[in-house]
């Protein structure tokens, strides 16, 4: 059984090994004809320039293995081209540390992230690391934009919207000593069916005697600014419009705020945008209805403060918003009554760095809610990469407060940031292959919804060293038909061959396979390559330690003995299917040492002089004699006196030996056993033992099964038969002879009760029988009269 489960799991342990290596072998995989192509294959992924490495049969990409491999194989660890990728930090300036109430600094001189420019040297397939710091700044400027439906539906929110600069400003005071704030207003796009287009509806929209100011699908009413009487003067004089449709034009004014940035007046610094209504929205497609087929172009079309292109472009996609509002930094607070929260939870979902608040039907709680919505979306940040070159990939790790880590998606973020709080981004940034448009490219990291950003300049590593140094049309390449770079030939088009000998075209012809079939036989290559310009180049295997040679690729390193399950017993080289083997080791597998030390007895002799070393091994001729050097004899008189004081001490810790057990007795296994019919005996074992039978100090015998180490067996000893207890013994027989006493005095005294209880009874009826008969005797006792 113990045999069976050892072979599974060896040849479990050889496909493990087989698959692990035919996976990761990413550089013979790669079947590099060239240095640069080599180190684009892995980072593990060295390149031999040594001009001598390769022997016969074997390709030009064979140079291009793992460092490790490319060593054992004989190539100088200084002839190896391994370049490694690198960074820089070009801009590091520390994070603010400041209080409110400090000296006021302009937008541009606060830094809440760090560093702010890097540049990497990017290496296939290895990794760079650098730590992106964010420290969330007290007193950091704010811009509020605030967009409302003026849909006639809208009309007492207006009222309470005309005070909100002033109230606002006071409120948002207590966060930041820098806040400007702004206004627009939207409804929908003035062509049908979303308003109505006679001339009287176009000047009023609204039914009955309601004085509504004509339709609009967005206007700036107030361009940024830090004067909240100037809001409230100027939203004061805003009127409600009308359309006909439920779902406003909201999309095409938030597109409007996000790019025209000009217009709005949005600084560097935290943009906020509170989009208020009570309706739902028109998106991209919609504006089919109104005979509008032309994608929105995410561009700046405000004259005089007025969107003039809602009857031209289609409303913006979702995804469009959400791409021009991350663009430029802007976080989106949607501020609706409570029928369309469910929307707009929905939307919110769509668009990272935005919040929904529930507003009160006459948007009396609308500070309140700003207020809570701008902690919601302060207390979180969330890095964004801009769009990737071909082969790159960032893999993030959040540590956040209080300690906690996190990876993938969630490593982007951190949550429940407060003023002053510090956390730290760990960013690696990977690449695989080169980009196919030049050696550099940028990309950039930023904290969603900030202006604050990381640049990142990449170059890529595509060649070696060594291909500067490259020689053009060589002689060493076959009269000029190749580049010699790196220790090798970079052939010509249409050149193949080891040194561009050969034209492609005259690759297969049968002249040149004759010369690839040994001994004229009928297999070229010995169907372990391929016939190349009349040359046999032979095939790599997956594991990297094995390979074909030869001038036909008849030889390999891999299929000679094995001893142990090891290539030539891990002791020797395979070369060309015979194993080659180290210094005092021969045998076809290597496993035999012509070392006799370990032949050696206790008394300097080979084998005790009772047998032969054969491979380091001892092979007794005497039968009496065994163990690894022929000096056990467990049949011997005198072993049992031999081992009598260390198993008495051991076992029961007694005898000569016992203040010294420890240090003389601990050479054997032992194993007690409790009757002495459970030993061995010498007749029942099939190996040799001795059974022991000794006397000790106290007249005591004692039993024990010597089994010899050769055997790997332990002492085995019965516990020596104790005598007699008499003091219990004698006090039991006492004990029995009161309690027999005490016994026989009871019934005694029991008989004896019994005794006289009849004699009363007796003499008690006589009694009462003389007493019945006396009347009748009475008168004849008596004298006659």
């Amino acid at each position: 059984m113990d045999l069976k489960l050892l072979l599974i799991s060896t040849l479990l342990g050889v496909v493990c090994y087989s698959n692990a290596q035919k996976e990761g072998n990413e550089c013979i995989n790669a079947n590099a004809k060239y240095c640069g192509e080599c180190i684009q294959a892995g980072a593990k992924c060295g390149w031999c320039k040594d001009p001598g490495f390769l022997k016969q049969g074997e390709t030009v990409s064979t140079r291009c293995d793992e460092m490790e491999s490319l060593i054992k194989r004989g190539c100088d660890k200084g002839m190896i081209e391994n370049p490694r990728g690198e960074q820089r930090t070009l801009k590091n300036k520390a994070v603010t540390h400041r209080r409110k109430g400090a000296d006021k600094l302009k937008p541009e001189d606060i830094t809440q992230i760090q560093p702010q420019k890097l540049s990497l040297t990017l290496r296939s397939g290895e990794p760079q690391s650098f730590d992106l710091k964010f420290k969330r700044a007290e007193d950091y400027p704010i811009d509020l934009y605030y967009l409302m439906d003026l849909s006639y539906s809208m009309k007492d929110d207006l009222e309470n919207v005309k005070n909100l600069g002033t109230s606002l400003m006071l409120e948002m005071s207590k966060i930041t000593s820098d806040f400007k704030i702004g206004f627009g207003s939207f409804v929908e796009k003035t062509v049908m069916p979303y308003i109505s287009t006679t001339p009287a509806k176009l000047l009023n929209p609204c039914t009955g005697d309601q004085n509504c100011t004509s339709p609009f699908s967005y206007k700036n009413v107030l361009r940024l600014t830090s004067d909240g009487k100037k809001f409230n003067t100027l939203v004061g004089q805003q009127h409600i419009s009308g359309n006909l449709d439920s779902p406003e034009g909201g999309f095409d004014a938030i597109m409007q705020v996000a790019v025209c940035g000009e217009q709005i007046g949005w600084r560097n610094v935290t943009r906020l945008l509170v989009f208020s209504t009570d309706a739902g929205f028109h998106f991209a497609g919609d504006g089919k209805l109104g005979g509008i087929v032309l994608p929105n172009d995410g561009k700046c079309h405000l004259e005089n403060n007025v969107y003039t292109m809602s009857h031209y472009y289609d409303y913006p996609s979702i995804a469009h918003l959400v791409q021009k509002l991350s663009d430029n930094n802007i976080q989106t607070i949607f501020a609706v009554t409570e029928e369309f929260q469910p929307v707009y939870q929905e939307l919110k979902n769509l668009i990272p760095k935005s919040a929904v608040g529930t507003l009160s039907a006459n948007s009396s709680n609308v500070i309140n809610l700003i207020i809570d919505a701008y902690n919601s979306l302060s207390s979180e940040v969330i890095l964004e990469n801009s769009k990737l070159p071909e082969g790159l990939t960032i893999a993030y790790i959040s540590r956040c407060k209080n300690g906690v880590v996190s990876e993938g998606e969630n490593g982007r973020k951190c949550s429940n940031i407060s003023i002053g709080d510090e956390v730290t981004f760990s960013i690696s940034v990977t690449s695989k292959g080169c980009p196919k448009k030049g050696k550099s490219e940028t990309i950039k990291i930023k904290p969603l919804g900030f202006t604050e950003e990381v640049e990142i300049t990449l170059n890529f590593i595509c060649e070696c060293e060594c291909h500067k140094d490259g020689v053009k049309n060589s002689p060493l390449c076959h009269f000029g038909n190749g580049t010699y770079e790196c220790g090798a030939c970079k052939c010509n088009e249409k050149r193949v061959g080891r040194q561009c000998e050969c034209s492609s075209n005259d690759v297969a012809t049968e002249d040149m396979d004759r010369t690839c079939r040994k001994d004229n036989g009928t297999d070229i290559c010995s169907n372990n390559g391929d016939c190349v310009c009349g040359t046999c180049e032979c095939k790599k295997r997956d594991n990297p330690e094995e390979r074909y040679s030869g001038q036909y690729c008849e030889c390999d390193n891999f299929n000679c003995d094995r001893s142990g399950n090891k290539l030539c017993g891990g002791h020797g080289r395979c070369e060309c299917r015979v194993c080659v083997c180290d210094p005092m080791w021969t045998g076809s597998a290597c496993d035999c040492s012509l070392d006799n030390s370990t032949c050696m007895a206790s008394n300097k002799q080979i084998c005790n002089g009772r047998g032969t070393c054969e491979c380091g091994m001892c092979k007794c001729t005497d039968p009496k004699f065994q163990g690894p050097t022929c000096e056990t004899c467990p049949t011997c008189p005198g072993v049992c006196i031999e081992h009598k004081e260390c198993v008495q001490c051991r076992a029961f810790g007694t005898g000569e030996k016992k203040d010294k057990c420890e240090k003389d007795c601990s050479y054997f296994n032992l194993i007690k056993v409790k009757d002495r019919d459970k030993l061995p005996q010498p007749n029942d074992a099939s190996y040799p033992l001795m059974h022991c039978k000794e006397r000790d100090a106290n007249d005591c015998w004692f039993y024990y099964t010597y089994l010899p180490q050769h055997f790997a067996k332990p002492f085995l000893v019965s516990d020596c038969p104790t005598g007699p207890d008499i003091i219990p013994i004698v006090a039991g027989v006492v004990a029995g002879i009161v309690l027999i006493g005490l016994a026989l005095l009871l019934i005694w005294k029991l008989l004896m009760i019994i005794h006289d209880r009849r004699e009363f009874a007796k003499r008690k009826n006589h009694s009462w029988a003389f007493s019945g008969e006396w009347p009748q005797l009475l008168p004849s006792l008596l004298p006659p009269p």
